[in-house]
């Protein structure tokens, strides 16, 4: 690959997951989705951008900082880039938002702020202020004499400028928005019939003046919302220990305190205080500094709540029954008979908690085994662990700390484990135990056999309602065999095992990906039925990408269905004009990683935890399952063919990183893939889909050339 071609050929990951969240910030702009929804895209919107900086940009600002002088320059050209793709973004962000206040309107709903009110309703929100407010507010005056005190980046601030006898002071006062509604409904005006809504930090500064009352005679008091973001980097020792623990807890109050590397401010700042901040913040030249309007932490929109008809919120789409379960006697005697293939939130995450509380009471049980990677809190999950302790199974479970944003969670599950009697295991040194297995060992007939799930998702009641992943409940004791396997790993890393049905990070994820490119690499060489379809969140392994160029120039089609970052450029002439790549953005948070071989006509099918990322083909705990059954196959391959068929909510991944939604040709049925699945699964009807062709585009070109002519 020539340089030129190779520059071409690559996207940063970190671009490529900003054009992600434009995509989101497209449905918050999109007039078919429902207002609520659109307002709710925005803080979900907001929330990705926050992690984004707190991760990526952080991990970018490092290297800029202290790799070799070559590399930081490249390195600061990244983060520039960034900045002004985000500054881009926030523009945009803002003119979404306005639209839809202007849509809200429409509908009699009203989010104003604190200079629209009338006297009526200013005495309404003081009221409010003095009863649920007030005592909530903790102000500091800013003093050079005095340490900056330390910014909780989960927080907005409002940096206030007081005025007084010729003086200007400088104050913070955080935004209790964890103790308070962000949005707070109030009276609308007299004799008029609208639903209003005013922000936490608006009443505050309607109040303003009485949080300061007898310290300054003052003035004025302005108020402008800031909002800091700190890099979230961990630094670990290796050991997995009860002082790993410790360190965990260390390192998560260092987090607290971690280097800033974005500073949101409201644009109407005066320079005085923009200047004291900057100054006082000891922000410098990597640092993104974002101007913006006058609302921060945005992430809050995800809360925000519908006052009118339920029209105008988007429709929960009911859960689909497991006929085959359902008609058992029980989950466990329902695997005996065949492989059970869930897809949440399509079907109910009931299921597989019922699994665990049916496998808690056999007594027939005598072992289960579990990883944890996130858990809702009230986990039913983790109470179904505990009753299995109570009716005298052995539980191990694995609890992955350094699960990124969930670590102080896992810390105090970990010790309500321990102290329900289960054995804990922190994980594996030097890695994330990311997999989502199940284990469980049942007596029959004086034989051990296993009972085993394999899944794509985390074992959390709360994302399976929001996020699609598949769960894989299977008799198969090969497979059983094996996870089982992976378990005596995570307890024993010396051990080295050796596995013919399972794909397992770090010991052979990266040569069954290969082997799996390269075998449809040999079926085109022979001119076999050949192709690959990949659907994960994210591609961004160097050496996957290179193999995946390399099939497309084989004659190999390859399609791709990722949701997030894509550092692959499809549609390079020779190099990748037969790979195509879309990306689903709708209700549901897309999340399964699924990875299909045509096979020279006997296709094979697999699940897994493991995105086409280095850190999770080399540096963490995965499973990929195999699908055997032929029932099973057809519903991830149906699923698959909608998903590809999808001409509403996909968008295109190429080169122009445009997002230009796929077109619908006139005459087409609208095909929305999220509903179509689930009509799909609840009658189990094939729909009729536009023919799905999986000849390589170099062939499909000449046979249209030879007719032609």
């Amino acid at each position: 690959m020539t340089e030129h071609i190779a520059e071409q050929a690559w996207v940063a990951k970190e671009l490529s997951w900003l054009s992600f969240n434009e995509r989101v910030l497209q449905e918050a702009a999109d007039p078919d989705v429902p207002v609520i929804q659109r307002i709710r895209y925005l803080g979900i919107f907001s929330n990705n951008l926050d992690e984004f900086f707190r991760v990526r940009v952080a991990d970018v600002r490092r290297l800029a900082a202290f790799s070799t002088p070559s590399k930081q320059e490249e390195y600061k050209a990244l983060l520039e880039e960034i900045r002004q793709t985000v500054l881009k973004l926030q523009r945009r962000f803002d003119a979404t938002y306005r639209e839809n206040l202007k849509e809200l309107a429409r509908r009699k709903i009203y989010v104003i702020n604190e200079k629209q009110l009338d006297e009526a309703q200013t005495a309404y929100v003081k009221d409010v202020f003095h009863n649920h407010i007030q005592q909530e507010l903790v102000p500091i005056i800013l003093d050079d004499a005095n340490p900056m005190p330390e910014l909780n980046d989960a927080s907005i601030y409002l940096a206030i400028r007081l005025s007084y006898e010729n003086q200007t002071r400088f104050a913070l006062l955080e935004v209790p928005t964890t103790r308070v509604d962000r949005f707070i409904r109030i009276p609308g005006r007299k004799g008029k019939k609208a639903k209003v809504l005013i922000t936490l930090e608006n009443i505050i500064r309607v109040c303003l003046n009485e949080v300061f009352r007898g310290i300054f005679p003052l003035d004025s008091a302005d108020a402008y919302t800031i909002k800091l973001t700190r890099d979230a980097e961990l630094e670990l020792g290796e050991e997995v220990t009860q002082t790993f623990v410790e360190k965990m807890a260390q390192s998560l109050k260092r987090r607290k305190k971690g280097d800033p590397v974005r500073f949101v401010y409201d644009s109407e700042m005066p320079n005085d205080l923009q200047d004291y901040l900057v100054r006082r913040l000891g922000l410098g030249r990597l640092d993104s500094m974002i101007p913006g309007g006058r609302y921060h932490n945005s992430k809050d929109f995800m809360k925000f709540p519908n006052l009118g008809p339920a029209y105008l919120d988007m429709k929960a789409l009911p859960k689909i029954p497991s006929a085959e379960i359902n008609a058992a006697a029980n989950i466990l005697s329902c695997m005996r008979e065949q492989d059970i293939l869930l897809f949440y939130p399509y079907h109910s995450f009931d299921y597989l908690t019922d699994f665990l509380k049916t496998a808690a009471i056999d007594p027939a049980v005598k072992e289960i085994k579990i990883s944890l990677y996130r858990v809702a809190s009230n986990s039913h999950v983790v109470d179904a662990l505990l009753n299995a302790v109570a009716n005298h199974k052995e539980v191990t479970v694995v609890v992955e700390l350094q699960a990124r944003f969930d670590e102080e969670a896992n810390i105090q599950l970990s010790q309500r484990l321990t102290d329900g009697g289960v054995n804990v295991i922190l994980g594996v040194p030097g890695l994330k135990v990311h997999s989502k297995l199940i284990s469980i060992t049942r007596q029959e007939n004086n034989v051990q056999r296993y009972y085993t799930h394999v899944g794509t998702g985390n074992f959390n009641e709360k994302t399976a309602s929001v996020y699609t992943d598949f769960s894989l409940f299977t008799y198969d004791q090969g497979i059983g065999e094996e996870v089982a396997k992976v378990f005596d790993f995570i307890a024993f890393t010396y051990k080295r095992h050796e596995f013919k049905h399972l794909a397992v990070s770090p010991l052979n994820s990266r040569e069954r990906l290969v082997a799996l490119i390269d075998n449809e690499i040999h079926f085109a060489n022979k001119g076999k039925t050949c192709g690959l379809t990949l659907k994960c969140n994210n591609l961004v392994d160097r050496e996957i990408v290179d193999k995946l160029y390399e099939a497309s120039q084989a004659g190999v089609p390859v399609r791709l269905i990722v949701r997030g970052m894509c550092s692959l450029v499809p549609g390079l002439p020779g190099l990748s004009e037969n790979i195509e790549a879309i990306s689903i953005v709708d209700g549901f948070l897309e999340h399964p990683r699924v990875y299909i071989g045509r096979n020279g006509g006997n296709p094979q099918y697999y699940i897994s935890s493991a995105d086409l990322m280095t850190r999770n083909i080399d540096y963490r705990v995965e499973v990929t399952c195999p699908i055997y059954d032929k029932k099973l196959q057809k519903m991830i391959q149906t699923i698959i063919d909608i998903q590809w068929a999808d001409n509403d909510k996909a968008r295109i991944i190429d080169a122009t990183q445009s997002n230009m939604f796929r077109e619908r040709k006139p005459g087409t049925a609208r095909i929305r893939s999220q509903h179509v699945i689930h009509d799909y699964l609840s009658t189990g009807k094939k729909p009729r889909l536009p023919q799905l062709d999986y000849r390589p585009r170099s062939t499909v070109d000449d046979k249209a050339s030879k007719k032609k002519k």
